[in-house]
């Protein structure tokens, strides 16, 4: 399978997770990185709420993504007035959600290792509860793993 086809698989499977709530909607954006305007992978949302997603998946322990991506992941997020959000799952993991801002900062790109999205990330059933409304700082979060 090509990393193309993983990416857009992930995206898919992310998908899924959002409609299988029955609360949020989603839909993958067509053409993202590839396009001039900024434009995240995924775009989800209830009446309440709407984040930006830039997906990545790694069969890795580490995933190093382009500082471009990261800089039109937030400029989108700030114009369609959405919440940044990075989703990474690692190959046998569950996905992990982190803002732009937890991600390290190597210079020359970000970087999130398995270690940093276990201890820092969300799960996506901990951003999914989550409502703007309810002004909870989603980063404190934290996932119960097995």
């Amino acid at each position: 399978m090509s990393r193309k086809s993983k990416g857009i698989n992930a995206e898919r499977e992310l998908i899924k997770l959002f409609w299988e709530t029955k609360r949020w909607l989603a839909c993958r954006v067509a053409g993202s990185g590839s396009s001039r305007y900024p434009a995240p992978d995924v775009i989800a949302g209830t009446a309440n709420r709407k984040i930006a997603i830039e997906c990545k998946t790694s069969k890795d322990d580490m995933k190093y993504i382009p500082r471009d991506d990261i800089f039109q992941l937030k400029e989108f997020a700030l114009t369609f007035d959405a919440e940044p959000w990075v989703a990474v799952r690692f190959n046998r993991t569950e996905w992990y959600f982190l803002r732009p801002e937890q991600l390290e900062d190597t210079g020359t790109c970000r970087l999130v290792s398995k270690e940093l999205a276990q201890q820092k990330g969300i799960c996506f059933e901990q951003l999914a509860a989550v409502q703007r409304e309810q002004n909870v700082d989603v980063r404190r979060l934290v996932c119960k793993f097995e």
